[in-house]
């Protein structure tokens, strides 16, 4: 069995790589990376900088993407752009993208991962907080993505690759807002792939499952020695980690997927398949997000 690449869990660099894939598989290309500054974000942006990419990366947290691009261009020698902007707010979408157009001439890639997102029952989510969620994760994806077309990709062509999840794939506890968002940006992805697909636009979603080293796992896996064990019931019987996340998200924006578009790349090593849903989970998270 393949054993899975080096990893760490902070949101650091890596400190040493072997390349799989070609060094030069996106020299000079340029990405624009929402929710850059941490977790998968961060390690999409570090893989794609190490294989010749220059990067804008971008939050609602300044001195996050800031600390963040200082590591990235240490590292890499690639050069980075920390932007900070809310996804909800399409003034200032079309702020970060003029500027990264006037920085760097292009956007060739799109990588959507910012995302909202946090254990609730449905019978006791607010309103709001449902709504929040689907407009960062959903609302949010189409901005970016919206701007971006409009500003370089129609005349340009270029890649989008939506981070989303198995979770509308499947009813699953404590989930329904969070897997209402996905479930709605993976029929985005088959759609604008569609639309895009003439102007040499490939549009395609990859859904992580559980991945060590992530506030989303820290926050939803529930206790460690609990979310471990599940682990053991996928197939292959571990997590995963974010260089295989950042892996699969380089190859969707290579010239190695040049004739993929309008798909669901599912990375969670088939947990998805076997993962338990603990109903009795329903008993112990009750209280109403305060969002």
């Amino acid at each position: 069995m393949a054993q899975p690449p080096p990893d760490v869990d902070e949101d650091d660099c890596l400190p040493e790589y072997r390349h799989l894939f070609s060094p030069e598989l996106l020299r000079d290309k340029v990405a624009f990376i929402t929710g850059g500054g941490s977790g998968i974000g961060f390690r999409i942006a570090e893989i794609f900088m190490r294989h010749g990419c220059h990067t804008v990366i971008v939050s609602r947290s300044l001195p996050r993407v800031t600390a963040a691009a200082q590591k990235l261009t240490a590292a890499t020698g690639r050069r980075c752009l920390p932007l900070s902007l809310d996804v909800r707010n399409p003034p200032a979408i079309i702020a970060a993208v003029d500027q990264a157009l006037k920085e760097f001439g292009k956007i060739d890639i799109l990588v959507n991962s910012a995302a909202g997102n946090f254990l609730c029952p449905a019978s006791a989510l607010s309103f709001n907080a449902f709504k929040t969620v689907l407009d960062i994760d959903t609302l949010g994806t189409f901005n970016v993505s919206r701007v971006l077309y409009e500003k370089f990709l129609r005349d340009h062509g270029g890649v989008i690759v939506n981070i989303t999840a198995t979770l509308g794939a499947r009813g699953q506890v404590l989930q329904t807002h969070a897997g209402s968002a996905k479930a709605a940006v993976d029929a985005m992805t088959r759609h604008l792939a569609v639309e895009w697909g003439p102007q040499n636009i490939r549009v395609n979603s990859l859904a992580p499952g559980p991945i060590g080293g992530t506030e989303g796992f820290r926050r939803l896996g529930g206790p460690l020695a609990s979310a471990h064990m599940k682990a053991q019931a996928s197939p292959l019987q571990r997590l995963g980690n974010k260089t295989e996340v950042a892996h699969c998200a380089l190859f969707l924006a290579s010239p190695l997927a040049s004739y993929v578009t309008g798909t669901v790349l599912v990375v969670d090593g088939g947990s998805w398949l076997t993962f338990p849903n603990d109903i009795g989970r329903l008993a112990h998270v009750s209280s109403p997000a305060k969002l």
